[in-house]
């Protein structure tokens, strides 16, 4: 199974805000520079984060986007289905255009892909967007550290 640009960028604009925007919405703007992803683009991922509720967005002077609910309620699961729709990863190659399958009495194979499938579902939805932010924030704890750069870690890092 291979992510797009899409899910990758969703994925880290998600875990941006979940690091910026504990007390107030955070623009698009600054979410691409510190995400090197071009603002258009994330319009456009942010439009169908927003739709499916994993994001709110808020106008005016003090706007920008927040989750949509908190950081551990959302699945990694339930972002790639919204920026990729089906996660399948193998599809039985014997299905045919209307859904049937002339060799299912007797296919084994159907297990194997079965099997991969439910692997990467299991694995997607049991990882929670908390736990990429907490992850996220101790990496960059780790290397502040590393450079002797502790007193330069923005309070909301610490």
């Amino acid at each position: 199974m291979k992510l797009s640009t899409r899910a990758r960028y969703g994925l880290k604009a998600l875990i941006d805000l979940g690091l910026h925007s504990a007390n107030e919405a955070i623009s698009l703007q600054s979410i691409a520079e510190r995400q090197d992803i071009s603002t258009s683009y994330l319009e456009q991922l942010m439009a169908m984060l927003k739709k499916a509720g994993l994001v709110k967005s808020s106008r005016g002077a003090y706007g920008g986007y927040q989750l949509g609910k908190p950081a551990d309620e959302i699945s990694v699961g339930e972002v790639l289905r919204v920026l990729e729709g089906s996660l399948e990863a193998a599809a039985c190659p014997g299905i045919e255009n209307d859904g049937t399958c002339h060799g299912s009495d007797v296919c084994v194979a159907k297990l194997v892909w079965k099997r991969i499938n439910d692997s990467i579902t299991s694995a997607v939805d049991t990882l929670m967007l908390g736990q990429l932010i907490e992850e996220s924030r101790r990496v960059h704890e780790e290397k502040m550290e590393s450079q002797g750069m502790e007193e330069n870690v923005p309070d909301i890092l610490k």
